[in-house]
Formats: C-alpha cells, structure tokens, sequence
C-alpha cells in the first residue's frame, strides 16, 4: 500500500511540474495591452527591484521598436536571494521557466530535461550573432549548443599599482624573468618593504574565498598546462591528484606562511577584496581581463590619484607560461532561450539585434549624454562610462562603432591585459563529466577544496596530499579516470 501510495505521489508531482511548465509557457506568450510581445527575463542582478536594470531593458525595448520594428517588453524575474545558481534552479524546476535566462550555473540539469532550446538554427541563420562569435565560442557551441556567451577569453590577469611597482628597486629585473622563485621575491619585498609607506601593503597578494583566481598567476608555471595531465606512464590523470598540483600547492603554503598571501583569504568576499585593494592593504589581485580590470583600473585612480593607474603583470614562467588553457567544453555561464517558451523566435531576434551595430553601440556604450557624448563627429567616452557601465550581452573583442571614438574603450591596462590572455591562449583537454558522474564529481571537487585549504593554511602538512589523492581515488575518481583515458583524443 506504501509503494502504491509513493508511486501515485510521484505521478501526480510529474502532472504538476507539466502544469506548472504549460503555465509559464502560456504566460510567456501574452501581450500587453497595445500589443507588445511579452519577454520574461531572469539574469543575475537584472532584477524588477534595480533601477539601473529596469532603465536598461525599457531603452532597450525602445531600441528594438525603433531600429527593427520588434515591439517587445521585458519582464524582470525577480531570482530570490542567495547563491544565484541554486535559487535560479528552484525556480525553473518549480515549473517558472522564463523566455530568456541568464545562467551561472546549473544550467546542465535544466538542459538535461529539454527545457533550453538549440541555438545551433537560430545562429546559423542569424544577421549578426554568426558573424561576432569568437573562437572559443564556437567550439563550445558544437559541444553544448544550449548557451550563448560572447565575450573576450575570460582568464584572470594579475594587477598592481604603478606607483608601487615604480619604487621597488628589484620590481622591473623579477618581473622580467619571472619564475615562481622570482614571483616569491617580488611578492615579499613589496610586503617588507611596503611601497606606501605606513606597512602598506600589509600582505602581497588577496583573493575571494578560494585560490582559484591566483592560479592564473602560477598554474602553468608548475606544469599544468590541461585539465588531464600524462603522467609517467602515458596515462591521463587529472591535474588536481598530480604530483605537479602538490608542489604547487606547496608553494601557496608558503606564500601563506610567509604573510604573502590574505591570512583572512578564506572569509574574503569580492567587495570586501577589492576594497583591501584600493585601500592598499593588499598589493596584488587578480581580474578577469579587459572590462574588469577596466573597472579597477578606474576605481584605484579614482581613489588614490592617477599615479596609482594599474600594471599587468605576466603570468609566472617555468614549464609553462600563461594564464590558463580555456575550457572548451561548453560556456561556463551565458544566455538560453526556453524550449517552453512561445517567443523563441522573437526572444532571439533580440539577441542577434544586440549583435547588430546600433545594438552594440547600446550594449557597449550606454545611454547618450550619460556614458557618452557626441562632440564633433566622434563619441566621447565620459566618467560614468569607465567607472559605471558593462555590457550585458556580447562584447566581441574587435569591436569598434561606426561613428569614431576620440577615447579607446578600455583603459591602457585594460587592453594590455586583453592583449597578454590572448597571446598565450591554448585550449584545455577538460570535457563535460557524464551525469553518472556528476554527483560523485562534486564530492571530489569537495574533497580537494577541503585538503587544499588545510594544507595551504598549515592545518594539514603536505604528505597528506597523499592521502587525498587514495580518498579521491575511492569517491569515484578512477571511474572518471578510465572515462578520461577513453575519450579523450
């Protein structure tokens, strides 16, 4: 009677997760009152509750109306709050499944039930979207045609301020052979002998939370160069259980002990890292290239006075240097079109619009008179813009508006960052873990978090990497393994 009872709850949560899927379907294909197609949105930020938002997509609208003839209007979703990836489930697994959604994440269990659409038709049918995709995009795109996300390769590049690297005697002769021991050096003198004075800075490099970021700096150098090393024997392995992870993990152990990287590194948040940042309490963090370091570029100038504008510095150098291999296996966020949705074929005209020249001249530039001026026949970029503004959509890296512009887009250490991630790219061997995989994949990504954090803080010592390797092996990392040594070509 039990089973039965089960089986008849199950059933009944099936016809309602359908029911609730058709409602939204139904919603999402109602018009206004004079006619306006009705696009429900959900994107991280983009919220009914934000100003900045509401304005972006009410212009938007206008845009379309005018230049295309696409009469539409937006509709924010409103994702509770919390980890964005996590709440946006719950929602679209309740059955709300918006036209167009922004994900950051989990996007492989939503696609997984046929709930996003192919985009492979729609993007080779496209006016514009077809002609801005970049490399990186396309191979992702041939491997997960579900999400769409043009922007620059989006490796981090690490930063410090002119003005501080100009005082260090020994700064220019490191950083030009800059080895991991020279990256030691570098990092240590600007903590004990701090270049602004007043024990500033107080520790040579932050982060948020986790190291991830500062492997941009130092992964390659020690090695690891893919997702899934050979080893000794011509077999893959995956980088985390390699003896060259352990040395590198080793070296931020030391750069830990040594008050070279954020004692408080585990509690830091992004605001609360970039704010040590401008304030000069840490020297170096790193940011994704381009429009990010843009941002930070602007904000430390704005702070602390032109002098303080920003420096790239390279990726360390040993057996390899760079600042990462790019994933290709699919887009680690982007935008989707619903498979329920009755507006597939609007929703991604105003994508493909968002590609066209006007629409990156929107995009990209905001609002005239606000981000921008017009003066002379050329487009004057203003401080709103550099310090304020971020494309939402595709930002492809060659881009330039047909009207002229007297100021670059980005910063001279914006585009220098740009520049130094695109001279190194290499593509990364890494594929998208099977579903048998996945739950015992993220306990084993748990796992290395945990043995990581310890060793790096000094609460385990370094042979217990052994250890970890022998606990990964058992949560399922030689299934992976085998799958590995089989497909990868």
């Amino acid at each position: 009677m039990k089973k039965l009872l089960m089986m008849l709850f199950s059933i009944l949560l099936v016809f309602t997760a359908a029911a609730c899927s058709k409602e939204s379907a139904d919603t999402s294909s109602k018009k206004t009152k004079d006619g306006k197609t009705i696009i429900r949105l959900a994107a991280k930020d983009d919220a009914p509750s934000n100003p900045a938002a509401v304005k972006y997509y009410d212009e938007l609208a206008k845009a379309l109306k005018k230049d295309e003839n696409i009469n539409v209007k937006f509709e924010l979703v409103e994702v509770p709050q919390g980890t964005y990836a996590e709440k946006l489930n719950l929602l679209l697994t309740s059955g709300d499944i918006p036209d167009l959604i922004y994900f950051q994440g989990g996007d492989q269990q939503i696609a997984q039930q046929d709930l996003l659409e192919d985009l492979t038709p729609y993007i080779e049918k496209s006016k514009n979207i077809k002609n801005i995709i970049e490399p990186q995009n396309k191979q992702r795109l041939k491997n997960y045609p579900y999400l769409l996300w043009i922007k620059p390769l989006d490796q981090k590049t690490p930063v410090v301020r002119k003005d501080w690297f100009d005082k260090m005697a020994s700064s220019k002769e490191l950083m030009a052979n800059p080895t991991p021991d020279n990256y030691y050096k570098f990092l240590k003198e600007l903590v004990s002998n701090p270049p602004g004075g007043a024990k500033k800075p107080a520790f040579g490099l932050t982060v948020a939370g986790d190291v991830n970021e500062i492997d941009s700096i130092f992964k390659m150098a020690f090695g690891i160069n893919q997702s899934w090393l050979k080893n000794s024997e011509g077999k893959y392995e995956y980088y985390k259980v390699s003896d060259k992870q352990k040395e590198l993990l080793t070296y931020y152990q030391k750069l830990y002990k040594d008050g070279i990287l954020d004692p408080q590194y585990l509690t830091k948040q992004w605001d609360t890292k970039e704010k040590a940042f401008y304030d000069g309490e840490a020297a170096v963090i790193t940011g994704t290239n381009g429009k990010v370091i843009d941002l930070y570029n602007s904000k430390m100038t704005e702070v602390n006075g032109k002098q303080a504008e920003l420096v790239v510095l390279p990726a360390a150098k040993g057996e390899f240097q760079g600042y990462g291999a790019t994933d290709i296996t699919k887009e680690s966020r982007g935008y989707a079109i619903s498979s329920q949705s009755k507006n597939k074929e609007v929703v991604f005209k105003v994508l493909d619009y968002l590609a066209s020249p006007k629409g990156q001249m929107f995009d990209r530039l905001g609002y005239e008179k606000e981000q921008y001026n017009i003066v002379d026949n050329q487009i004057e970029l203003t401080d709103k813009y550099y310090s304020e503004w971020y494309a939402r959509y595709w930002e492809p890296t060659n881009y330039q508006p047909e009207t002229p512009l007297k100021t670059p887009l980005l910063s001279e250490p914006a585009t220098k960052s740009q520049q130094a991630v695109q001279q190194s790219y290499t593509e990364d061997n890494s594929f998208i873990i099977p579903e048998e995989f996945v739950t015992n994949w993220d306990a084993m990504e748990n796992l290395y978090k945990e043995y990581s954090t310890d060793i790096i803080t000094g609460k385990r010592p370094v042979s217990d990497f052994d250890k970890f390797v022998q606990e990964w092996k058992k949560a399922g990392g030689d299934e992976v393994t085998k799958y590995a040594n089989e497909n990868i070509k």
